[in-house]
């Protein structure tokens, strides 16, 4: 019998990563298979539970990512048909049974923690503090999605002895989920300021954190800009606005006690070391798909917007269709469905650059990085009325966007495609100075945020497509136009996620509560504009 549901996955997940990620033993034991696990092997199993909802992973991009959120993005290009704005039930099932196993693990290291004894918990505290911090980082992209989750009572099933009558977990209010998120991670990064990991443990937490590598000051960073990137979700919410400010302001105006991520060097991510542990991107290749399909060809959207404005990028990103002649072409989604299949078969249409992307198994899992972060200096300083330091945080987005893919280029292994050139500074230079980038010729705020947006969209493209989603959903920017599916109730891309048919199914007294607000149409409460 398959129950997926929030409530029951506790119980069920410790058997089932094991079952799916049996090669990973060897490195990194599941827990679940260890007679006298420990804090720090249960904190791996927690961080292994998703790693491959992080790196690019096949059945995250194929069964979700290709037909809903890049296609929402216009990361890409498809041929359009009927029912494509209805999310596919197994990708929604996939990203949902995936973040409940996260959170059975987590619970379980709880479990864990708390049975050792007050010196015990002493000396391990850090690996409770940082995991929590990656927990959140997952259930905001979560929230971004679907609106209120189970949360605070999910995933207690072997906490209550299996009882799981006890366990039904109620759904959570996402903006009271978030308030709950950035209360617990300002408290984090007060925390993580006091706090000394004895030496005996350090070296157990470089071999057991795949993320950071035992770095607190790595963990500071992601906890600032995790509450930085949220914080900045929540900046048109009435409710928000004054805490988004001040806390924003506290952060960048205190450099020492609230690090952020400020460069590539330390970006949070999933960097891929051997190709003979698990720790890979070998599944990229088919998740996006080989040749003309679907799921890596270039949108015209995209590919006009890097054209128009001579963006280097556009050749680390895109290579052009076999029989295109060397021009970059996309397809156009408000054409019909026949000419976009006449351009497909026609062998013109760009994919993304096999090379830099799905063919490079050393494509690292991103999380957070330093254009991101700096793209939302921008907006912030810009909504702050401070337009030097909003210019400034604009271009070195920019110059960091390119230097970021340059990075991945460069530990590629592909033997599909042909290298292209990395970004030189000149070129990057270029183009910052050029016409519809240049941040002086944009004379008004609203001209100024669409810059800003612009260019979120085109570092996030198909790499970070729930930052992508959200922000797009969030400005409105940048403007895209989708063909009008007529002969569907669903006529436009939608907004939020249904919840998956099991969760319907197995906790059904507390879907009873959301399942007015279980609908393609109903916004986020941070999606205001």
């Amino acid at each position: 019998m398959k129950k997926i549901s929030s409530v029951i996955l506790a119980g069920l997940m410790l058997v089932a990563a094991s079952c799916k990620e049996s090669d990973f033993s060897s490195i990194y034991p599941d827990p679940s298979k260890i007679s006298a696990t420990t804090v720090e092997k249960q904190f791996t199993g927690f961080l292994q539970a998703n790693k491959d909802y992080v790196l690019p992973g096949y059945t995250h991009y194929f069964t979700m990512l290709r037909i809903t959120l890049n296609q929402y993005n216009q990361s890409i290009g498809w041929v359009n048909g009927s029912g494509q704005y209805v999310p596919g039930s197994a990708g929604v099932e996939n990203i949902w049974f995936n973040y409940y196993n996260l959170l059975a693990q987590y619970r379980e290291l709880q479990k864990v923690y708390n049975s050792k004894t007050a010196d015990e918990q002493a000396d391990r505290k850090f690996f409770m503090t940082v995991a929590k911090i990656y927990l959140y980082d997952q259930t905001q992209r979560m929230v971004d999605v679907f609106g209120a989750i189970p949360f605070t009572e999910a995933g207690m099933v072997s906490t209550n002895g299996g009882d799981y009558n006890a366990s039904a977990a109620k759904f959570d209010d996402p903006q009271v989920l978030y308030t709950l998120m950035l209360d617990d991670l300002k408290s984090i990064a007060a925390e993580l300021n006091a706090t000394t990991i004895n030496a005996g443990y350090q070296k157990s937490f470089q071999t057991q954190d795949f993320i950071n590598k035992g770095d607190l000051t790595a963990w500071k960073r992601y906890c600032n800009s995790l509450r930085l990137r949220m914080l900045n979700r929540v900046s048109d919410v009435a409710a928000f606005q004054s805490r988004s400010n001040s806390e924003i302001a506290e952060i960048l105006g205190n450099a020492t006690t609230f690090p952020i991520v400020e460069n590539n060097d330390q970006n949070i991510q999933i960097n891929v070391y051997d190709l003979n542990s698990p720790i890979n991107s070998k599944g990229f290749q088919d998740g996006m798909g080989p040749g003309t399909w679907y799921g890596n060809t270039a949108g015209k959207k995209l590919i006009d917007y890097l054209s128009t404005n001579a963006d280097p990028r556009l050749r680390m990103l895109f290579e052009p269709g076999a029989n295109a002649g060397g021009k970059y072409i996309g397809i156009d989604p408000m054409a019909t469905a026949q000419a976009q299949t006449e351009l497909s078969n026609a062998g013109v249409v760009a994919i993304y650059n096999r090379y830099v992307t799905n063919y490079n198994q050393f494509f690292p899992g991103i999380i957070i990085n330093a254009p991101e972060v700096n793209l939302i200096k921008a907006e912030y300083y810009l909504r702050s009325g401070n337009d030097a330091s909003a210019k400034t945080a604009y271009e070195t987005a920019i110059g960091q966007s390119m230097d970021f893919y340059n990075r991945i280029n460069n530990v590629s292994n592909a033997a599909q495609g042909t290298k292209p050139a990395n970004v030189t500074t000149a070129e990057a230079a270029a183009y910052i100075a050029g016409n519809g980038v240049n941040w002086a010729k944009a004379t008004t705020a609203a001209q100024k945020l669409e810059l800003i947006a612009g260019q979120k969209w085109v570092h996030y493209n198909l790499v970070q497509p729930y930052e992508n989603w959200a922000d797009i959903r969030r400005l409105n920017l940048p403007t895209l136009s989708f063909w009008v599916d007529n002969n569907n109730n669903q006529t436009l891309p939608p907004v939020r996620l249904n919840y998956p048919g099991n969760e319907i199914t197995y906790n059904a007294a507390n879907y009873a509560a959301v399942r007015e607000n279980d609908k393609l149409t109903t916004k986020l409460f941070w999606d205001v504009k």
